[in-house]
C-alpha cells in the first residue's frame, strides 16, 4: 500500500503536458534508477510515450490540440482541426493538422496522428492566439480567418478562380455557415494575401467577404 501509494503521488505530481525525459528524472529524483522506473511505467500504461523523449502522463487529461503544439514546433493548430474547435465545420476531424515553419511532417502516436503542412515565417505569424484552458495549460491555434486561409493555401490542387467557385467551396465543400463566413476577419486575409501564398484565391476570399 506504502508503494502504491508513493506510485500516486508521483504521478498526480506530473504535469498535464508533454514532457521529456529530463522533467521525468527530475520528479522521480527519490530513486536510484529514474530511467528504469520510466521504462517500467511506460511498458504498465502509466506514461505514453509519444516519439523519442517526448511523453504524456496517463493519468490526467490531455488536449491534442496541447500535444500539436509540442509534438513538433513551432507549430499551430490549424486547417479542419481549427474549424471543427470553434464549430464551424460539422464533421469530425480524425488527425490533428498544424502549420509550421518547418518541412512538412506526420506522426502516428498511441494518441492519434498530426499532420504539419509547412508555410513561410511570415504567413505563419499573423492571425494567431493562444487558447488558455481553465488556467492550467495554453496552445496556440490559429483564429478561425488565418484556418480558412490555411485551407486554401495548403489544399493541394485548389483552384479558385471566381467568387461563386469561393462560396461554392467554403459554404458547400467545407460547410461553413453563411452567418459565420460575415464574421471573419478581413485585415487578416489582406495580411495573408502580402505574404502567403495563392494570393490570387485570398483576394477572392477578401472580395467574398467585403460583399456580405
Amino acid at each position: 500500500r506504502v508503494l502504491f501509494k508513493r506510485k500516486m503521488e508521483t504521478l498526480s505530481s506530473l504535469p498535464n503536458i508533454p514532457i521529456n525525459s529530463a522533467v521525468l528524472k527530475a520528479s522521480l529524483s527519490n530513486l536510484k534508477y529514474p530511467k528504469n522506473k520510466i521504462s517500467d511505467m511506460e511498458k504498465s500504461g502509466e506514461l505514453i510515450r509519444l516519439k523519442k523523449d517526448l511523453y504524456v502522463n496517463n493519468d490526467v487529461a490531455i488536449s491534442k490540440e496541447l500535444i500539436a503544439n509540442h509534438l513538433y514546433g513551432i507549430s499551430y493548430v490549424s486547417l479542419e482541426t481549427a474549424l471543427a474547435y470553434y464549430g464551424m465545420i460539422p464533421e469530425r476531424v480524425y488527425v490533428v493538422r498544424s502549420m509550421t515553419t518547418k518541412r512538412a511532417k506526420s506522426f502516428e502516436t498511441p494518441l492519434g496522428n498530426f499532420e504539419y503542412k509547412t508555410v513561410s515565417e511570415d504567413y505563419f505569424n499573423i492571425g494567431l492566439r493562444q487558447e488558455i484552458i481553465e488556467n492550467q495549460y495554453a496552445f496556440l491555434i490559429s483564429t478561425p480567418t488565418k484556418a480558412v486561409c490555411d485551407m486554401i493555401v495548403a489544399t493541394p490542387n485548389l483552384r479558385l478562380q471566381s467568387v461563386k467557385a469561393m462560396l461554392n467551396y467554403l459554404m458547400e465543400d467545407l460547410r461553413i455557415d453563411f452567418d459565420v463566413l460575415k464574421n471573419l476577419d478581413k485585415d487578416i486575409v489582406r495580411q495573408c494575401i502580402e505574404v502567403g501564398k495563392k494570393k490570387g484565391e485570398l483576394t477572392i476570399l477578401l472580395e467574398c467577404l467585403e460583399n456580405k
